[in-house]
């Protein structure tokens, strides 16, 4: 078959899966399918694809139409500039996430504590961007924590990223001049409105807390500051409904400088804080 062909019809096909970026996805999967970067695919649509290739481009999009993400099928997401490894222990990191790294970047810390660490999308990133940089990744998994091991060696960042599995502080030692964290915040009503892109695919102990969403926020901004040196910051993601809330728990806590952060759409997605 035609690559061409190939593409058309997948399109069809997502499109029939109410898949809303089927043209996209389908040429992004037709290039993994081929091997090639999806910069090179239009020069490639004349090809006609060897079985095993056509194999593998039906199989990628057999799972795209069961509202499997993209990312989970490569195996990777980029992310600030850099690729990494997900698995189905992590949650799929959204570009939303990178309005904390802008928050923090340019200001650099030599000693970083990330709370739930995930694929240590943060942890590896702020290590990459900070060479004198010391970070902390913890989380409370340790599946989660075995995908950020591998994304801080093959970034090169190793050396200075530490994995503890901790249940948010309890297992952390020593301060730190920043403590970043993207932690679950989904309410319990929210859950039930999740794409299946989302719900079937991210662990669901990185999606929601459960009940009100808060819970994470009330815990670390409860005990941040006994881990915080002296004119410390923290900075945490948050849904796009939490803003106020998470800054006033931060507020009441005895943080200054609290702001509340937007992210490409002008959402509420960041609040940041100084310890004084």
């Amino acid at each position: 078959m035609i690559a061409q062909i190939a593409l058309r019809d997948a399109i069809a096909r997502l499109n029939d899966h109410a898949i809303a970026s089927a043209p996209r996805d389908a040429r992004v999967l037709l290039s993994y399918a081929m091997g090639i970067d999806p910069s090179r695919l239009t020069l490639e649509l004349s090809q006609t694809l060897d079985q095993d290739v056509l194999d593998r481009f039906q199989n990628v999009i057999d799972q795209r139409c069961a509202h499997k993400p993209v990312s989970r099928i490569l195996g990777y997401r980029d992310f600030w500039g850099r690729r990494f490894r997900i698995t189905a222990d992590v949650l799929d990191p959204r570009g939303d996430t990178e309005t904390l790294v802008q928050a923090v970047v340019t200001q650099p810390a030599t000693r970083v504590l990330d709370l739930g660490t995930g694929s240590g999308i943060l942890a590896v990133t702020l290590a990459a961007e900070w060479p004198a940089a010391q970070v902390v990744a913890s989380d409370i998994s340790p599946d989660a924590l075995d995908v950020a091991r591998h994304n801080a060696q093959a970034l090169g960042v190793q050396d200075r990223v530490s994995c503890v599995q901790s249940d948010w502080f309890d297992q952390i030692d020593g301060r730190y001049d920043l403590i970043v964290s993207n932690p679950p915040y989904i309410t319990d009503r929210e859950m039930a409105e999740l794409q299946p892109d989302v719900l079937h695919f991210d662990p669901k102990i990185a999606l929601t807390p459960g009940g009100d969403g808060l819970h994470p926020y009330r815990v670390i901004s409860a005990q941040a500051a006994a881990f915080l040196n002296a004119g410390g910051r923290i900075a945490v993601e948050i849904g796009w409904q939490q803003g106020p809330v998470v800054a006033e728990l931060f507020r009441a806590a005895g943080f200054r400088d609290v702001a509340v952060l937007t992210d490409l759409d002008g959402k509420d997605r960041v609040v940041v804080a100084n310890w004084p």
